[in-house]
């Protein structure tokens, strides 16, 4: 988390942009995203020819060649006046990025699309000065000021672009603990922060993962999978991985539902997605091959039947779901809940508080933890109802000390010892047996006891007589009142 006066810096440049007539987030955004990109570009240039000043004298895949486009540096260009560096990067700098999308890369191919929109040369100095003087060499650092950046996103709402808040992502993430050989995907991407979590897990927890060579490429090349079939937010979310030390990650355009994903069958091991689940498609816009999984217009159900598609047997997820997935009574309601229990291993429901969401959104939902087997495997279901989150459930989400979260990954590493724990806790296993029973409702409710505080109440004649007295005491008053006025 940046603070100080790195944060009033970032602060300072993003109330610059809206004084200068961009008050779209996402742009803003993206154009800060290209100027950290090129000092990206410009650092690993300096990195290769320090390596072959040791070597052989040969720079090893230059980002910048020999001549006119050493002008375009990081390290050139910000020494220029403003009116300079304004005029190179309107007629050179934006030109060379979206020439960039040839070496292969996802995040290069994106930037093909790449457009200069900063209004003034006096805002693009400001900006230019502000991340140099950041201190990008640590990769945490590199992070947290894109998280930073990001978390503007959930104050606006802009276009209908919601992050996932980072602590209910990071929860999703250490419940499903991911490894070094899971390929790991997120179908409805956005920003990459599901992706960008699992890749600073795995770094965390597996510390060797970048010292093996075949484990390092698979790290930087082929572990990380995200679709979107925004532009814009698969340059954000390319932009996010890089700066969170992911080279080249697998970084899509798709339309998830729409298209069939014949070579993605199959192959993940683990998903981790908040898909959007706010509206329906048509029969005629949505893949055959999903529609024969289940058949209905609701995203959020098509999401799932997408999710069992890609995942490999064996393989986990952690999604998020509107509650309404728990408990519809639709055939497609229903019939995907039974397929779930019966044909693969449903794990867990932990029911989210309709706060978490806010201020752009207070629908209640919930994270459903699964495993794809194909062959059944549903023992008990462990459900948790969160209550609090470690911020206020209201628009404003001040920071509380109420959190249930670090007690939810407690527990769920150890959810086989709750077995008989009551169910007016906040969390309990329910049995297959009992789930079925229910005709496949998941909704906490459900199997959730409610203890109630017995009250003693005085009896029904003696409340009767007290409210005559006072009515009469009423009557008496009020027939003073009148002999007063006459």
């Amino acid at each position: 988390m940046i603070t100080g006066e790195l944060k009033s810096k970032v602060d300072r440049v993003w109330d610059a942009f809206w004084s200068g007539g961009i008050s779209n987030p996402l742009e803003v955004i993206e154009q800060i995203t290209y100027l950290l990109f090129l000092r990206r570009l410009d650092d690993r240039q300096i990195l290769a020819e320090k390596k072959a000043v040791l070597n052989s004298g040969v720079i090893e895949d230059p980002v910048f060649m020999p001549g006119e486009e050493q002008e375009l540096r990081w390290s050139r260009f910000k020494q220029l006046d403003a009116e300079s560096m304004y005029e190179l990067f309107d007629t050179r700098v934006f030109k060379f990025l979206q020439g960039l999308g040839g070496d292969g890369s996802t995040y290069g191919s994106h930037m093909k699309n790449a457009r200069f929109t900063i209004p003034t040369p006096a805002l693009l100095s400001n900006v230019v000065d502000m991340i140099d003087g950041i201190e990008l060499t640590d990769r945490d650092t590199n992070g947290d000021l894109y998280e930073y950046l990001l978390s503007k996103l959930s104050t606006s709402g802009t276009n209908g672009q919601f992050r996932t808040p980072r602590h209910i992502i990071d929860l999703m993430v250490a419940m499903t603990a991911p490894k070094p050989d899971d390929e790991i995907c997120d179908p409805a991407c956005g920003t990459a922060g599901f992706l960008v979590a699992a890749s600073e897990y795995v770094r965390r927890q597996h510390p060797g993962v970048l010292s093996d060579a075949k484990q390092r490429n698979h790290f930087h090349e082929s572990m990380f999978h995200g679709y979107d079939f925004d532009s814009t937010m698969l340059r954000i979310g390319s932009m996010n991985m890089l700066q969170h030390g992911v080279e080249r990650p697998d970084i899509r355009y798709r339309d998830s539902l729409s298209e069939v994903a014949g070579e993605d069958t199959q192959r993940y091991t683990l998903i981790l997605a908040n898909p959007p689940f706010a509206g329906s498609l048509d029969y005629e816009s949505t893949a055959k091959d999903l529609l024969k999984t289940v058949k209905t217009k609701k995203t959020e159900l098509l999401f799932l039947a997408l999710f069992l598609k890609l995942l490999k047997a064996g393989g986990r997820a952690a999604v998020i779901v509107p509650d309404g997935v728990l408990f519809g009574s639709s055939k497609a309601h229903k019939d995907l809940r039974k397929a779930l229990v019966e044909e693969h291993k449903l794990d867990a429901v932990v029911k989210l508080p309709s706060g978490v969401f806010k201020p752009y959104a207070g629908v209640s939902t919930a994270i459903l933890f699964f495993t794809k087997t194909g062959v059944g495997g549903t023992d008990d279901v462990w459900f948790y109802d969160v209550r609090a989150d470690g911020f206020s459930l209201d628009d404003k989400r001040n920071p509380t000390e109420a959190n249930d979260l670090p007690d939810v990954l407690s527990r769920w590493s150890n959810r086989a010892a709750e077995k008989d724990r009551a169910r007016t806790e906040q969390s309990f296993l329910v049995p297959k047996a009992e789930i079925v029973e229910q005709g496949y409702d998941l909704s906490l409710n459900r199997y959730k006891e409610i203890e109630y505080d017995e009250v003693e109440h005085r009896a029904p004649l003696d409340i009767i007589a007290d409210i005559e007295t006072l009515e009469a005491e009423i009557a008496k008053g009020l027939a003073e009142l009148k002999g007063m006025l006459r």
